[in-house]
């Protein structure tokens, strides 16, 4: 048998599981040219907030601004603007001391055209609450601090930049990769789930003494009780990696390594068990093991070592945090099991609520005017190390700038996979107690991809973070009260009876004939 999930490890990894927007970045072209290099000019990706200021659409349209280097000052107050001045200049500064939007402001006010921060990884668009920076009209990027080095090195030091934002496709793929990987991801998950409460009901095995019981798949039972405390504890480790974001961060990467790795082992173990070959096994303190779960073991843990050390690679790293996330959301899904619809309905509430304040209520709670979701996602206060909790998928840019820009345009926390899932696991259960042809199961499902199309159109027509549960609850919640009213099965839907049945009845029964016990179970 391969590893397990326990309490400990299972909710530690979940807690930082919620909730992350779904977030768009703007891409933009800074070209720059030297004066007397071998290389005349290169081309580099930036971000920026278009609803903040409009670039020009082409190069030639654009207008050559000479770039200041003042990453060595924190730009924090007027008198920090060098004796030179900064006026008609691009100023590039280091994120951090205070708040972009601050340093903007006295950029403007020094007389410059552009405020360029170097950030350690481009991945997300100024944002925040502008409203209290009315006055600041100059242009506001943000800039790798890979980049910039390279483009001193390349270039020297009397550099002359171009900033202009080429018109993007409006069919944009990411959007559909999400789409199939969080779609694939519950369906999965939630049809898994109900095989293994199948099988439960199902496989009767014979002990040495004669008798006779059911297998067991563990679960990880979440109760109304259960519910509150934990949601509340999502609360308070959320205020915690806010505050002390730069030591939780690598205890939350150790974290994703360990769950992911084994979660990784589950699903793929489950997949090799189906082949009837290769079944070679070693004999240790009395115990076979297959050879073949060995080697999938270590290459489990190599996946996840790989991550590990080469996450911030921004190129490839996040093919393996997508497959290593896919598996973890997979394997809490077919795991975790609400007992019933009264339990999905407060997790999914509260989780809702939650994921609201943290994003919209926040910012005016806090000091830099940004919602606490987004500041986690960025990296508080420029913190090189970001949360691996996200399904990441990146965007090339196209026609002259091909490969100039590859970075992810568009994340989806797991929590916004895991927690509706919970719901269509559940209904998958509850399918398979009641003997419904999945009607549960396909609605709910269905129901999660119309949350998702619709988390979508608002993103685009809004061009601004969302938190996806804010559509996908109320979709899955109110499709699956419609389906078990229309079926007159909101009763037994909302308290769960079947499970409760089935407690009593394997008590009882169970002595007399297990076998029969299983089946009138199943036609509950």
């Amino acid at each position: 048998m391969g590893p397990r999930w326990r309490l400990p490890s299972a909710v530690a990894a979940l807690l930082w599981g919620f909730l992350l927007p779904l977030i768009a970045a703007q891409e933009a072209i800074l070209h720059a040219s030297g004066n007397g290099t071998p290389l005349p000019s290169k081309d580099y990706c930036m971000l920026y907030n278009p609803q903040w200021t409009v670039l020009p659409s082409t190069l030639e349209n654009a207008t050559s601004i000479s770039l200041m280097n003042l990453t060595a000052t924190p730009l924090c107050k007027f008198s920090d603007i060098p004796p030179a001045g900064i006026k008609n200049k691009a100023v590039v500064v280091q994120w951090g001391a205070c708040h972009f939007l601050e340093k903007a402001r006295i950029a403007q006010r020094g007389g410059a055209e552009a405020l360029l921060i170097a950030n350690s990884s481009v991945r997300f668009s100024p944002s925040g609450n502008k409203s209290a920076f009315h006055d600041v009209k100059i242009l506001i990027a943000f800039l790798s601090i890979k980049d910039f080095k390279d483009m001193k090195q390349t270039l020297g030091n009397n550099i002359t930049v171009k900033m202009y934002s080429p018109s993007w496709p409006n069919f944009d793929y990411t959007m559909v990769v999400i789409f199939v990987i969080a779609v694939f991801t519950v369906a999965l998950g939630g049809y898994w789930s109900g095989l293994i409460e199948l099988e439960n009901l199902k496989a009767v095995t014979n002990t040495e003494d004669g008798e006779m019981k059911r297998k067991k798949e563990e679960y990880l039972t979440f109760s109304p009780l259960t519910v509150v405390i934990f949601v509340a504890i999502c609360c308070i480790m959320m205020v915690l990696l806010y505050f002390f974001y730069k030591w939780l961060v690598y205890v939350m990467i150790a974290i994703f390594c360990i769950a992911s790795a084994m979660s990784l082992y589950n699903c793929l173990a489950a997949l090799i068990h189906k082949i009837p070959c290769g079944l070679c096994t070693i004999v240790c303190r009395g115990k076979s093991i297959e050879v073949r779960l060995i080697f999938l073991s270590g290459l489990c843990i190599a996946i996840a070592i790989v991550w590990a050390v080469f996450r911030n690679e921004d190129r490839w790293a996040w093919i393996l945090q997508d497959i290593l996330g896919i598996a973890f959301c997979l394997n809490l899904i077919k795991t975790l099991k609400l007992p019933n619809f009264k339990s999905c309905v407060i997790l999914l509430g509260l989780l809702l609520l939650y994921d609201v304040f943290f994003v919209f209520i926040t910012p005016f709670i806090t000091k830099n005017g940004e919602s606490i979701m987004v500041e986690l996602a960025a990296g508080p206060f420029g913190n090189n190390e970001k949360l691996p909790v996200v399904i990441r998928v990146p965007k090339l840019i196209y026609f002259s700038v091909m490969r100039v820009c590859l970075m992810p345009v568009s994340i989806l926390g797991f929590g916004d996979i895991i927690v509706p899932g919970l719901l269509i696991a559940y209904c998958r259960r509850f399918d398979v107690h009641t003997g419904s042809s999945s009607i549960y199961y396909v609605s709910s499902t269905i129901a999660y991809a119309v949350g998702m199309i619709l988390t979508f159109v608002v993103l685009v027509l809004m061009k601004k973070g969302q938190p996806a549960l804010l559509y996908l609850v109320p979709c899955t919640l109110i499709t699956a009260s419609v389906v078990a009213w229309r079926r007159k099965e909101m009763k037994k839907f909302w308290k769960g009876s079947s499970y409760q049945m089935m407690d009593h009845l394997e008590n009882t029964t169970n002595e007399e004939n297990p076998v029969m016990a299983g089946e009138h179970i199943i036609q509950q």
